[in-house]
């Protein structure tokens, strides 16, 4: 009986062993089939990359061992402005540590600043704000060599052709000798230099702040704060224009109420909780980030110019907040939500789906809120005689799930 034991171990041993063989030749025979697939599609690029001035030792050089990146592809599903709550988010963004070198290097890099906000009208605090988000001003400004990082997002369709477009352009960055390849470093999304540009924002925005006669993004402070203010100016930002701040209601104040002219925000009761007076000329928008029970702001169009380097409501926040912080400015003083939890990803999709199919939504039902999805979400309050805040939490999925 032992015997038959040992034979039937020795039979199972076997064929785990074999299994576990087999497998191991399977996974190998699919890596080969993804790594021939990347070489085919590499490969593929050359005709594209020639009709743009690549030369073929240049292009041949940037993707000398390069494969593709499988982090790359788990990083895509965690972009913590869109998963986390906002007010997390922000309180992530600005630690103590984090104002105080936003400080010193505002002190250490005054007169450039003070010529950025001559030259281009981008107040500093805006500047500093981007710095600070992006690299927490300079400290990291990434590992990742751009070319695998834009190849690998390319090659699975990530986003559709956005990704192969950078990934030609940043070819482009390297045949112009902007940069050298062992210094080509970013982001797992292949974003640059202190401020993190793509290399298409990079080609269209990049500046010589210093004068030296080369745009250096990586590694010059004033061409990457100053080709962040020419950045923000083109997208639209208006000198003398303050993007926001946060402000506070009058008790039974209408939230119908969406826009207005700074006066006319006055008039209804609005007031700043910084305790300064509202400015003269000008319209904002009232945003309300946690809801009705949540801090209020209202905000210009200065504050969608900041979305325009991050579409998402978070960063915009926070890079404005954390500026205004640095030079100066209060916590913020509303109290937020807490207590609410965030809906699921999940939730969040079926959200969008339910507000798709009654017509108020025609974005992507991919869980990330946005500005569509809070407009989406203000009118069906608004329709359904709710307080039409534009929050999207499980109070408004529970009046979507009864509606039809």
């Amino acid at each position: 009986m032992r015997s038959v034991r040992r034979f039937c171990g020795a039979l199972l041993l076997g064929l785990s062993f074999t299994f576990g063989m087999e497998s191991l030749v399977h996974s190998a025979k699919a890596q080969q089939v993804s790594d021939a697939g990347f070489q085919r599609f590499v490969q593929g690029l050359w005709p594209a990359a020639k009709a743009r001035g690549v030369s073929r030792a240049t292009f041949d050089e940037a993707f000398r061992g390069v494969q593709p990146d499988p982090k790359i592809i788990a990083l895509t599903k965690k972009q913590s402005e869109f998963v986390r709550p906002i007010w997390e988010y922000i309180n992530g963004s600005i630690s103590a540590e984090r104002l105080r070198r936003g400080q010193q290097m505002g002190t250490e890099w005054s007169q450039t600043l003070t010529a950025i906000e001559k030259t281009y009208g981008v107040p500093r605090s805006v500047v500093l704000g981007v710095w600070g988000m992006e690299t927490n001003f300079g400290s990291f400004t990434g590992s990742i060599y751009v070319v695998r990082a834009l190849s690998t997002l390319a090659y699975t369709g990530y986003r559709g052709d956005f990704f192969k477009e950078e990934l030609l352009i940043a070819l482009q960055i390297l045949e112009q000798d902007h940069i050298s390849r062992d210094k080509m470093l970013g982001s797992w999304a292949g974003a640059m230099g202190q401020t993190q540009f793509m290399p298409s924002s990079f080609m269209q925005y990049a500046v010589d702040g210093n004068r030296d006669g080369v745009r250096d993004i990586w590694s010059s402070v004033p061409d990457a704060m100053a080709s962040t203010a020419n950045y923000l100016r083109q997208k639209g930002w208006e000198p003398g224009l303050p993007w926001g701040f946060e402000v506070r209601l009058p008790q039974g104040f209408d939230f119908g109420y969406l826009s207005g002219t700074f006066p006319q925000w006055q008039h209804v009761g609005v007031r700043r909780v910084d305790g300064k007076p509202m400015p003269q000329a000008g319209e904002a928008t009232l945003f309300l980030p946690g809801g009705a029970n949540g801090p209020a702001f209202l905000v210009t169009k200065n504050y969608d110019v900041i979305k325009a380097y991050n579409s998402s409501d978070a960063y915009a926040m926070g890079v404005a907040h954390l500026g205004d912080r640095v030079m100066g400015g209060q916590p913020i003083q509303g109290a937020w939500p807490k207590d609410q939890p965030m809906l699921a990803k999940e939730e969040r999709q079926e959200l969008q789906q339910r507000l798709a199919r009654l017509g108020f939504y025609e974005g992507e039902t991919d869980g990330k809120f946005g500005s569509k999805t809070r407009d989406a979400v203000r009118n069906f309050q608004l329709r359904r005689g709710l307080v039409p805040d534009g929050y999207a939490d499980y109070a408004v999925l529970r009046e979507l799930r009864t509606t039809r």
